[in-house]
């Protein structure tokens, strides 16, 4: 029997380019047990929702479990490497999720999958692009091997899952180390000579160098193959997401390594969400049912559904790369930064500005930071907080900031100059633009303002509850229950009357009809 499922709260079937549009997403980023089957699952029940054709790949060859999620039975033998995408269909099967089915992994084969060679993976991967579905949604598994590599990096959407614990962030560093080394000998294949350059300037660091690394060190043989090493730094593209957060600096996590990798390594690792930890995750497990169909407005189900809705914002946006950093390109790797890039903002910036720039980066650069775990050697951690700790003196000093603008800038004011609000965040940025796009056609004179309407909203803005309730000194638990229309957790409705007029003068709507409409609603629901 098909099972219900409740559909998404967002409609975007108007979106320019989406429907029938063919995308390959990969989950993938290192350590093991970190949420990537979650994540992977999650999404493929939220496109098919949509009303999607989805197929989900289970690709981990450690532990392909993904058809235990869904109540199905394990594959005995792998589907074939060199059938064509009408053999490989006879495996795939339906979920009791309309619109979504998956291709399991050979979990209870007899002998372990063969490693694919460079021919067969492209003909593979060829084969899964061609199989009859808007989705393909692949569950690498974890490590660094070259399957798990290539897919991600053939795919449209490469998402990285860590949890904010040392280790794993420590591997998914490592990941996009291995991911853009891959990329680069690759780029190089046809050209043995550079390719030994490239491998010779890697064993003469000792170790997997970060790309502005191994850059550097191309510099000194080759300024050709180092601008070569440079755009393919470029058109390197990970997403990242954090499970199982728990306190407010977790959720700051995707941020800070976002803003890290982008300055020290020269490649994007663009923050996508988190997700909150959550008991409703292990429950469904026990129940063999995906988080979205079992617990769908749990804490969890809702982080993942907002993860899923940037990612096809991103599809609609056909967001474009963006630069890495201010003032870095080809030859400005391998110099210093200036004060105003260090600390993530402009020239034009404000001494408050620089202030609240220079708590991040301190926090960012914290010693014993989850962020800069094992990116940062003790020295390099060091010399970063001593060029921030200079920054902020240096800018909030008028007479030093002047002579400095005057030895660094023959401009009065630097063109491309950035502030701290215009940092690449493109998945905010997509979700926004569509979000906006909605509410432009659903926000009227007659409107009826309901929780879910107002978290739209809040969340169009890019405004987090905490602002909001620093600002207003409304409590978070209170602002969570009038989202989510939890009336037994908010107070006597006079007290509410006022949390709703301050939220909705917050969000820059009309406070009278917010409160009108959404009292109205929540005497009718309290009556029945």
């Amino acid at each position: 029997m098909t099972e219900s499922v409740p559909p998404p709260s967002v409609e975007l079937d108007h979106l320019e380019g989406v429907r029938g549009a063919r995308r390959l997403l990969a989950v993938g980023g290192g350590r093991g047990g970190v949420g990537k089957s979650l994540i992977a699952q999650n999404l493929a029940v939220y496109f098919a929702q949509l009303g999607k054709s989805v197929t989900l790949v289970d690709c981990d060859p450690t532990g392909a479990n993904l058809h235990t999620q869904f109540g199905l039975d394990a594959l005995a033998q792998p589907p074939p490497v060199d059938g064509g995408p009408d053999e490989l269909a006879k495996f795939v099967i339906p979920t009791s999720v309309p619109g979504l089915s998956i291709l399991p992994g050979p979990h209870d084969a007899i002998e372990p999958p063969l490693q694919l060679r460079a021919g067969r993976k492209s003909r593979w991967l060829a084969r899964l692009r061609q199989l009859p579905t808007d989705y393909l949604v692949i569950d690498v598994g974890p490590g660094y091997a070259h399957l798990p590599l290539d897919v991600m990096l053939a795919a449209d959407f490469a998402i990285c899952v860590t949890v904010p614990e040392p280790p794993a962030i420590e591997a998914t560093y490592r990941f996009v180390r291995a991911a853009y080394r891959r990329r680069l000998r690759r780029s190089l294949v046809k050209d043995r000579f550079r390719l030994g350059l490239v491998d010779r300037a890697i064993k003469e660091i000792g170790r997997l160098p970060s790309p502005l690394e191994l850059i550097r060190a191309l510099s000194k043989i080759d300024r050709g193959l180092a601008d070569l090493a440079w755009s393919e730094a470029q058109r390197v593209r990970l997403y990242l997401a954090v499970n199982q957060t728990r306190v407010r600096t977790d959720l700051e996590l995707a941020t800070s390594m976002s803003t890290l990798c982008r300055r020290h390594y020269g490649v994007a690792l663009d923050e996508l969400g988190w997700v909150e930890n959550d008991d409703t995750v292990w429950l469904s497990v026990r129940r063999r049912k995906p988080l979205l169909v079992d617990s769908p407005t749990s804490k969890a189900a809702r982080n993942i559904e907002r993860i899923a809705r940037r990612v096809v914002a991103l599809t609609a946006a056909k967001v474009e790369r963006t630069e890495v950093d201010p003032g870095l390109g080809p030859s400005g790797v391998l110099e210093a930064p200036d004060h105003y890039a260090v600390l993530g903002i402009g020239r034009s910036s404000s001494d408050e500005e620089i202030r609240r720039a220079f708590k991040r980066q301190r926090e960012i650069y914290a010693t014993g930071g989850l962020a800069t775990t094992s990116l940062l050697d003790e020295a390099a951690l060091g010399g970063a907080q001593a060029r921030v700790d200079e920054a902020h003196d240096t800018l909030l000093d008028p007479v030093r900031r002047r002579a400095y603008d005057l030895s660094m800038f023959a401009e009065p004011d630097a063109p491309g100059s950035t502030d701290a609000s215009s940092i690449p965040r493109p998945a905010l940025a997509a979700e926004q633009l569509m979000l906006q796009s909605e509410l432009a056609r659903e926000i009227g004179p007659d409107t009826e303002f309901t929780g879910p309407l107002l978290r739209k909203v809040r969340e169009s803005q890019g405004i987090e509850l905490v602002e909001i309730s620093s600002r207003t000194k409304i409590s978070k638990a209170h602002l969570v229950a009038l989202e989510e229309e939890t009336y037994d957790h908010l107070p006597a409705i006079v007290y509410v009357r006022g949390f709703v007029t301050e939220l909705a003068k917050y969000l820059r709507l009309d406070p009278a009809q917010v409160q009108r409409t959404y009292l109205r609603r929540m005497r009718e629901k309290n009556a029945s």
